[in-house]
């Protein structure tokens, strides 16, 4: 079994899935009302954050995928009571930190890059930390040089053995100024889990400031952390001699949000998404009325349908937050398939997020991948070293295929593509999906979906 398979299989495993396999038959509209909770973006980085407190932290609306397992098991290997205390909720204590042994976190590691965020805390904790190889999507190239380095502009002496990365901190850690030069994600989360007490002041430039931040500062700020955001991407963080327990309830998943309002358009469906807010979908709002899709914002989630007639062709181009996600692009793009026209995606942040379209070329998309980008007058984000753009002519009827998911959210569009198709597609390594959405497969019956598992 290749690692991809593995992973998949494992993930498969961890949420109950009866088997790591799915038979579709397409082209049945979606409809019903499903429910998102907490971002996977946001929960699992919460959950490392309990690792500062001195005293027990509470989160809810957590959602039960593997990535949240894959935490769950790293925490209690290092002496972290993790307690399911009601629906999507847990109570981590961490007063009985201590060391893991290596071949727990080695087991765990090769599903996630959550490890790496795991360094900080671990150094304050206990004076050292181990990187074993990271797993995660095979997207492109996300290296954790950003990581390292800030690491040591923390004070942290980085050591490489045969078990992976190992780091000390023989002085303990201080402020740092910090200027990445990619507003990364993890980097920035990196240098939050680390500065809230390290002694003394950092100073972060170039930071990312999607959502998902804000919530983890958020929390942070619970705990008893200081912490100033400045115009351009600064952050200041002032280190503080302990951080308490927290009690917080985690930012919905807008990820899985979008990913079911392409679902209802590809589909020709009608999906009420429960829990999914406004303000942190903006972006994908325009574009989601651009092509031609309907939605109505309520106070406890969005509705989200094909109102009927043909869709329309656009223009997106992935950026950082505030920009358009790369997240969202893909299962937007099995609706593109059916717009009318030409339309084309600038991908920007990943150099390999396009990889997944041959499978909807064998189903019969017709997409060209432009492994170099494409020049345009109209561009509003500058272009990249390693971007691609995708250009989509449709409508084209799809067609059922066999297809084996690549990665988190290109499977999920392969998933959208087998429901859009006419007739059946076998789709497999459906455990990946499971990294990041909750109960997927309920959800699918829930929508009124025809499909079969193949153990």
């Amino acid at each position: 079994m290749n690692p991809l398979a593995q992973d998949a299989t494992a993930a498969a495993k961890r949420t109950g899935l009866l088997s790591n396999q799915i038979i579709i038959n397409g082209g049945k509209p979606l409809r019903g009302r499903i429910n998102v909770r907490g971002a996977k973006n946001l929960a699992t980085k919460a959950m490392v954050a309990a690792l500062l407190a001195d005293t027990p932290s509470v989160l809810k609306d957590v959602p039960a995928i593997s990535d949240v397992r894959v935490v769950t098991g790293m925490l209690e290997a290092y002496g972290v009571t993790v307690t399911e205390t009601g629906d999507g909720e847990l109570t981590l204590d961490p007063k009985n930190v201590l060391k893991a042994h290596f071949a727990k976190i080695d087991a765990l590691a090769g599903s996630s890059r959550i490890p790496i965020l795991f360094c900080g805390p671990l150094l304050h904790r206990l004076g050292e930390a181990l990187i074993p190889d990271l797993g995660g999507c095979r997207i492109g190239d996300r290296p954790i040089d950003f990581h390292l380095d800030a690491l040591r502009a923390f004070g942290a002496v980085v050591d490489k053995s045969y078990e992976g990365i190992r780091l000390t901190a023989p002085e303990g850690l201080h402020g740092a100024n910090i200027d990445l030069p990619y507003p990364s994600v993890g980097a920035t989360e990196q240098v939050l889990l680390t500065a809230v007490l390290a002694k003394g002041v950092t100073e972060l430039k170039g930071a990312a400031i999607e959502p998902e931040i804000m919530d983890l500062i958020a929390i942070l700020q619970k705990m008893g952390a200081i912490i100033n955001v400045e115009p351009n991407r600064v952050i200041f963080i002032e280190g503080v001699e302990k951080l308490s327990g927290y009690h917080h309830r985690a930012l919905f998943d807008r990820n899985e949000a979008a990913s079911w309002a392409s679902a209802a358009l590809a589909t020709g469906g009608d999906i009420f998404v429960e829990g999914a807010k406004q303000q942190e979908l903006m972006n994908f709002l325009n574009i989601y009325r651009k092509v031609g899709g309907a939605f109505d914002i309520a106070e406890d989630g969005i509705r989200f349908w094909h109102p009927g007639g043909p869709l329309k062709p656009v223009v997106v181009e992935t950026d950082v937050h505030p920009g358009f996600m790369t997240d969202w692009q893909q299962p937007l793009i099995v609706a593109l398939t059916q717009a009318e026209g030409r339309s084309v995606v600038h991908e920007t942040v990943y150099e390999n997020r396009l990889g997944f379209t041959s499978a909807l070329i064998e189903m019969g998309a017709n997409i060209v991948v432009h492994e170099e980008g494409l020049e345009s007058i109209s561009r509003r984000v500058p272009r990249r070293p390693l971007e691609q753009a995708a250009v989509i002519i449709g409508p084209t009827p799809l067609h059922g295929a066999d297809v084996e998911i690549p990665d988190l959210r290109g499977g999920f569009s392969h998933l959208i593509a087998a429901l859009t198709a006419d007739g059946q597609s076998t789709v497999s390594n459906i455990g990946i999906i499971a990294r990041g959405y909750e109960h997927f497969v309920d959800k699918l019956e829930t929508l009124g979906a025809d499909f079969i598992y193949e153990g």
